[in-house]
Protein backbone atom coordinates (compact mmCIF):
# COMPACT_ATOMS: atom_id res chain seq x y z
CA UNK A 1 0.00 0.00 0.00
CA UNK A 2 2.56 2.58 0.63
CA UNK A 3 3.97 1.97 -2.37
CA UNK A 4 1.54 2.68 -4.37
CA UNK A 5 0.47 5.81 -2.59
CA UNK A 6 3.95 6.80 -3.25
CA UNK A 7 3.35 6.25 -7.00
CA UNK A 8 0.27 8.06 -6.89
CA UNK A 9 1.65 10.97 -5.25
CA UNK A 10 4.70 11.06 -7.32
CA UNK A 11 1.63 10.78 -10.17
CA UNK A 12 0.07 13.94 -9.12
CA UNK A 13 3.47 16.29 -8.72
CA UNK A 14 4.52 15.39 -12.61
CA UNK A 15 1.35 15.17 -14.37
CA UNK A 16 0.65 19.02 -12.20
CA UNK A 17 4.43 19.73 -13.20
CA UNK A 18 3.38 19.04 -16.57
CA UNK A 19 0.45 20.75 -17.27
CA UNK A 20 1.96 24.05 -15.93
CA UNK A 21 4.48 23.40 -18.49
CA UNK A 22 2.43 22.79 -21.33
CA UNK A 23 0.49 25.85 -20.06
CA UNK A 24 3.63 27.72 -20.34
CA UNK A 25 4.62 27.22 -24.40
CA UNK A 26 1.35 29.46 -25.45
CA UNK A 27 1.26 31.75 -22.67
CA UNK A 28 1.98 35.19 -23.66
CA UNK A 29 4.02 37.32 -21.17
CA UNK A 30 7.30 35.68 -21.29
CA UNK A 31 8.76 39.11 -20.62
CA UNK A 32 6.91 42.73 -20.76
CA UNK A 33 7.76 45.90 -20.34
CA UNK A 34 5.31 49.05 -19.36
CA UNK A 35 5.73 52.82 -20.88
CA UNK A 36 3.40 54.59 -19.05
CA UNK A 37 2.75 57.90 -20.66
CA UNK A 38 0.44 60.88 -20.00
CA UNK A 39 -2.25 60.12 -17.92
CA UNK A 40 -3.97 58.59 -21.06
CA UNK A 41 -1.11 56.77 -23.02
CA UNK A 42 -0.02 53.66 -21.49
CA UNK A 43 1.33 50.69 -23.23
CA UNK A 44 2.46 47.66 -22.49
CA UNK A 45 5.13 45.79 -24.64
CA UNK A 46 5.29 41.50 -23.90
CA UNK A 47 6.90 38.37 -26.21
CA UNK A 48 6.69 34.93 -25.85
CA UNK A 49 8.84 32.49 -27.46
CA UNK A 50 6.42 32.88 -31.02
CA UNK A 51 5.43 36.48 -31.10
CA UNK A 52 6.06 40.47 -29.86
CA UNK A 53 3.20 42.26 -29.25
CA UNK A 54 2.36 46.08 -27.57
CA UNK A 55 -0.91 46.36 -25.86
CA UNK A 56 -2.34 49.85 -25.20
CA UNK A 57 -4.98 51.54 -22.61
CA UNK A 58 -7.41 50.67 -24.59
CA UNK A 59 -6.94 47.25 -24.81
CA UNK A 60 -5.79 47.02 -28.30
CA UNK A 61 -2.95 44.92 -29.13
CA UNK A 62 -0.58 44.84 -32.44
CA UNK A 63 1.51 41.58 -32.78
CA UNK A 64 4.04 40.79 -34.92
CA UNK A 65 5.55 37.15 -35.32
CA UNK A 66 9.28 36.92 -34.38
CA UNK A 67 11.48 35.93 -37.79
CA UNK A 68 12.24 32.46 -37.63
CA UNK A 69 16.24 32.77 -37.51
CA UNK A 70 17.09 35.87 -36.15
CA UNK A 71 17.08 35.16 -32.76
CA UNK A 72 18.90 31.36 -31.90
CA UNK A 73 17.99 31.41 -28.20
CA UNK A 74 14.23 31.58 -28.79
CA UNK A 75 14.72 28.82 -31.34
CA UNK A 76 16.78 26.78 -28.88
CA UNK A 77 14.04 27.56 -26.09
CA UNK A 78 11.04 26.90 -27.96
CA UNK A 79 12.72 23.33 -28.77
CA UNK A 80 13.67 22.75 -25.27
CA UNK A 81 9.98 23.69 -24.50
CA UNK A 82 8.73 21.02 -27.07
CA UNK A 83 10.71 18.08 -26.25
CA UNK A 84 9.87 19.03 -22.30
CA UNK A 85 6.11 18.42 -23.50
CA UNK A 86 6.62 15.57 -25.34
CA UNK A 87 8.99 13.84 -22.58
CA UNK A 88 6.33 14.51 -19.78
CA UNK A 89 3.21 13.26 -22.20
CA UNK A 90 5.18 9.58 -22.82
CA UNK A 91 6.00 9.82 -19.50
CA UNK A 92 2.62 10.23 -18.47
CA UNK A 93 1.63 7.03 -20.68
CA UNK A 94 4.47 5.13 -19.24
CA UNK A 95 3.51 6.02 -15.63
CA UNK A 96 0.08 4.83 -16.12
CA UNK A 97 1.05 1.19 -17.56
CA UNK A 98 4.06 1.16 -15.01
CA UNK A 99 2.01 2.28 -11.63
CA UNK A 100 1.22 -0.77 -9.07
CA UNK A 101 -2.73 0.62 -8.88
CA UNK A 102 -2.98 -0.03 -12.40
CA UNK A 103 -3.55 -3.77 -14.37
CA UNK A 104 -1.80 -2.92 -17.36
CA UNK A 105 2.25 -3.64 -17.64
CA UNK A 106 2.06 -7.35 -16.84
CA UNK A 107 4.62 -8.62 -14.10
CA UNK A 108 5.80 -6.76 -11.41
CA UNK A 109 9.40 -6.19 -12.64
CA UNK A 110 7.67 -5.11 -15.85
CA UNK A 111 5.97 -2.17 -14.04
CA UNK A 112 9.19 -1.36 -12.02
CA UNK A 113 11.21 -1.09 -15.06
CA UNK A 114 8.45 1.20 -16.62
CA UNK A 115 7.95 2.90 -13.51
CA UNK A 116 11.48 4.07 -13.43
CA UNK A 117 11.72 4.84 -16.79
CA UNK A 118 8.41 6.86 -16.85
CA UNK A 119 11.03 8.82 -13.95
CA UNK A 120 13.44 9.86 -16.42
CA UNK A 121 11.32 10.77 -18.90
CA UNK A 122 10.05 13.71 -16.28
CA UNK A 123 13.56 14.31 -15.21
CA UNK A 124 14.61 14.89 -18.32
CA UNK A 125 11.34 16.96 -19.22
CA UNK A 126 11.58 19.12 -16.15
CA UNK A 127 15.62 19.66 -16.94
CA UNK A 128 14.52 20.55 -20.76
CA UNK A 129 11.51 23.10 -19.95
CA UNK A 130 13.98 24.84 -16.77
CA UNK A 131 16.93 25.14 -19.10
CA UNK A 132 14.53 26.92 -21.73
CA UNK A 133 12.77 28.98 -18.69
CA UNK A 134 16.52 29.89 -18.02
CA UNK A 135 17.99 30.59 -21.11
CA UNK A 136 14.80 32.94 -21.91
CA UNK A 137 15.56 35.09 -18.55
CA UNK A 138 19.33 35.03 -18.55
CA UNK A 139 19.04 36.77 -22.15
CA UNK A 140 16.30 39.22 -20.30
CA UNK A 141 18.32 40.16 -17.59
CA UNK A 142 21.63 40.33 -19.44
CA UNK A 143 19.94 42.75 -21.45
CA UNK A 144 18.41 44.76 -18.50
CA UNK A 145 21.38 45.00 -16.60
CA UNK A 146 23.66 45.79 -20.06
CA UNK A 147 24.06 50.14 -19.82
CA UNK A 148 25.48 49.65 -23.51
CA UNK A 149 22.03 48.49 -24.19
CA UNK A 150 19.62 51.32 -25.28
CA UNK A 151 16.29 49.47 -26.56
CA UNK A 152 13.39 48.70 -24.63
CA UNK A 153 14.39 47.04 -21.58
CA UNK A 154 12.27 44.21 -20.39
CA UNK A 155 11.14 42.70 -16.99
CA UNK A 156 10.78 38.72 -16.39
CA UNK A 157 7.44 37.79 -17.35
CA UNK A 158 4.53 35.43 -15.40
CA UNK A 159 5.37 32.14 -17.64
CA UNK A 160 8.54 31.88 -16.66
CA UNK A 161 8.04 31.41 -12.92
CA UNK A 162 5.08 29.13 -13.84
CA UNK A 163 7.62 27.39 -16.29
CA UNK A 164 10.20 26.83 -13.57
CA UNK A 165 7.36 25.76 -11.04
CA UNK A 166 6.21 23.15 -13.64
CA UNK A 167 9.99 22.07 -13.86
CA UNK A 168 10.59 21.55 -10.25
CA UNK A 169 7.21 19.37 -10.18
CA UNK A 170 8.34 17.37 -12.93
CA UNK A 171 11.79 17.07 -11.57
CA UNK A 172 10.71 16.26 -7.63
CA UNK A 173 8.05 13.89 -8.92
CA UNK A 174 10.37 12.07 -11.32
CA UNK A 175 12.71 11.43 -8.55
CA UNK A 176 9.97 9.62 -6.59
CA UNK A 177 9.00 7.64 -9.46
CA UNK A 178 12.70 6.74 -9.80
CA UNK A 179 12.98 5.68 -5.89
CA UNK A 180 9.84 4.12 -5.87
CA UNK A 181 11.38 0.89 -6.13
CA UNK A 182 9.76 -1.87 -3.45
CA UNK A 183 12.26 -3.37 -1.57
CA UNK A 184 12.45 -6.17 -3.45
CA UNK A 185 13.81 -4.96 -6.35
CA UNK A 186 17.25 -3.25 -6.83
CA UNK A 187 18.49 -1.64 -10.15
CA UNK A 188 20.69 -4.29 -11.07
CA UNK A 189 17.48 -6.61 -10.97
CA UNK A 190 15.24 -3.93 -12.98
CA UNK A 191 18.26 -3.47 -15.48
Amino acid sequence: MGKMATEIVAFLLTISGWILVSSTLPTDYWKVSSVDGTVITTATFWSNLWKTCVTDSTGVSNCKDFPSMLAPYIQVCRGLMISSVCLGFFGAILALIGMKCTKLGGSDATKARLTVLSGFHYILSGLCSMTACSIYAQRITADFFDPLFVAQKFELGAALFIGWAGSVLCILGGLIFCFSLSRGFSIRQVF
